[in-house]
Parts: structure tokens; C-alpha cells; sequence
């Protein structure tokens, strides 16, 4: 009797596998740095910062992909074309002097690429947005208008759309 309600077991726990194995992957997320912005990093911004900033793309949008379904089994392939913070990065602390981590200024972020389908359409995929005044910054984070827009984006595929420019 154990043995057939084992292999019962099995049986519904292999169909149960196979009905999930229909369902779609989350859409797989890659970002590069584009050549101008690597440049940038080198020269005045810290590689590790742009970088760091690189990986929290990424990560913003599979959560949200993962949490919407959108674009589901597709491959998102991105490029952090530009960036720019809203406070000083560590390497222009400690390139100038009298620099202060209070000072202020605009920041955003600009975001190129293209949604592969499973089936093999391209989407390009282009975003920007830098804060349109400096009286409206807000946030303590080095990057925080950067993040938004990371967030803005992620929103907007999260929602099925294909986010071509702002």
C-alpha cells in the first residue's frame, strides 16, 4: 500500500513538474557600461561606484520583471549609457580638495538597450531623465536621481511598456 501511494506521490509530483516547466522563466537582466561612462568613471567618478550603480540596475529591474511577469522569458540587455550623481562620489572627495559630500547637484541617468522575445522580436529600449532643477533635489544618497530613474524605467517595463526615450 505504500508503495502505490509513493508512486501516486510521484506520479502528481513529475505531472506537477512537467505543468510548471509551461509556465515562463523571469526575463533574463544584463547591464554594461557604455565606453563614454566607463571614461567618466576612470577620469572622475570611481570605477567601483559605477559599477556598484551598474549592478543596482540590474537588480531593480529583475525584481521588478519577476514581480510583474512582464517580459517574461525574454532577454533584456542594457547599456548605463550616462550617469550622474547628485552628491560627490569618493573619488571627486579625494581628487579636489575642499570638496564637500554636502554639495549639491543634478543628477539622472541615461539607459539604452534592447528586450530580446523568446520568439526572437527585438525592442529597443532608450531612457533618460536628469532632475530638471536643482531646487528639487532631494535625498541624502550620492546617486539618488539616478535610483529614481532606475526605478521609473523598471516601472515602466514592470508594466509591459517598452520605454523608448523621456
Amino acid at each position: 500500500m505504500r508503495i502505490l501511494a509513493l508512486a501516486a506521490a510521484t506520479a502528481a509530483a513529475t505531472g506537477l513538474l512537467g505543468a510548471t516547466a509551461a509556465i515562463a522563466s523571469p526575463a533574463t537582466v544584463s547591464v554594461t557600461v557604455g565606453p563614454e561612462l566607463q571614461l567618466k568613471a576612470v577620469k572622475s567618478l570611481g570605477v567601483r561606484e559605477v559599477d556598484s550603480l551598474a549592478k543596482e540596475l540590474q537588480t531593480t529591474v529583475e525584481k521588478r520583471l519577476a514581480k510583474t511577469g512582464a517580459y517574461d522569458g525574454a532577454r533584456i540587455d542594457l547599456v548605463l549609457v550616462d550617469a550622474k550623481p547628485n552628491h560627490p562620489t569618493f573619488k571627486q572627495l579625494g581628487d579636489t580638495p575642499g570638496l564637500s559630500m554636502r554639495s549639491v547637484s543634478i543628477g539622472g541617468a541615461k539607459i539604452e538597450g534592447r528586450a530580446v522575445a523568446p520568439d526572437g522580436k527585438v525592442t529597443p529600449l532608450r531612457y533618460s531623465y536628469l532632475e530638471p532643477d536643482i531646487r528639487w533635489v532631494r535625498g541624502f544618497s550620492t546617486w539618488t536621481d539616478a535610483e529614481d530613474t532606475f526605478s521609473q524605467f523598471a516601472a515602466e517595463l514592470g508594466a509591459g511598456k517598452a520605454p523608448d526615450e523621456r
